[in-house]
């Protein structure tokens, strides 16, 4: 059990101080994996400045295009959110992400991810994780900087990777233990196949095509199907793709 298996993922960040910043926050609670997505600044000396002692974590960082390409190898993403959407998505305290974040990344890479400075994640950008987290500041003055913000996440993520790792080591007969679950690419690639299928189908009108998929994604993101689950929507998805075409 480790904590190098949480990415921290920065989106669009405009400042590179911020970077900086976030990177002593990082390396102070015990993190090292950053992922920068298009940021609108360089890795400059002003960052390396605020990082303080944490150059390595800026050094080893990744900068990515794109919030797909930097989670497409997580099975479990979880986006940071101070606003209400029009579409709700399952929300988790801190508490509950830390003990999330820790228990899936023994399983493979899990992603935190921070959005812009000023506004945060899009939509679309939320609807790529499984959970959303809010911080419960003070409602009447909840202003969090992006350093403030990754540092209190990772701290509550530190105590609980700390606390497992005291407790006293038993064998579980929870068969829940090896599950395992489809990274984000795998799931896009379903989302990909499903409204291929809908529009052969004529479920989904193209002309007209509504939210279905937007409701859809969020219906499979949060009910999380395992490996071998997927498989099977994949394989229903084939089936229907066959006789489709046998009909034609």
């Amino acid at each position: 059990m480790s904590l190098q298996d949480i990415r921290i993922v920065l989106v669009n960040t405009s400042h590179s101080g911020n970077i900086g910043s976030v990177a002593r926050a990082m390396k102070t609670m015990g993190f090292s994996q950053l992922v920068l997505v298009d940021p609108a600044c360089e890795v400059d000396s002003h960052a390396s400045a605020l990082a303080a002692g944490a150059t390595d974590v800026l050094g080893k960082s990744k900068t990515v295009s794109t919030l797909q390409e930097a989670i497409s190898d997580c099975a479990l993403v979880i986006g940071t959110s101070a606003r209400s959407r029009t579409l709700q998505w399952p929300m988790v305290d801190p508490r509950e992400c830390a003990d999330k974040l820790v228990t899936e990344s023994t399983n493979g890479p899990v992603a935190l991810v921070f959005g812009r400075e000023n506004s945060g994640l899009t939509n679309e950008e939320l609807q790529l994780c499984n959970y959303h987290v809010c911080i419960p500041a003070n409602p009447e003055y909840s202003s969090l900087n992006l350093a403030m913000a990754v540092m209190t996440l990772c701290y509550e993520t530190r105590m609980t990777f700390l606390d497992k790792q005291e407790q006293v080591e038993k064998p579980s007969a929870c068969e829940d233990d090896d599950v395992k679950y489809p990274t984000a690419q795998q799931m896009d690639l379903f989302f990909e196949h499903l409204e291929k299928t809908l529009n052969d189908t004529g479920f989904i009108i193209k002309q007209h095509p509504g939210i279905v998929m937007t409701r859809l994604r969020r219906l499979f993101t949060r009910a999380r199907p395992e490996d071998q689950e997927l498989n099977i929507l994949r394989g229903i998805l084939t089936s229907i793709d066959r006789s489709i075409k046998s009909k034609d």
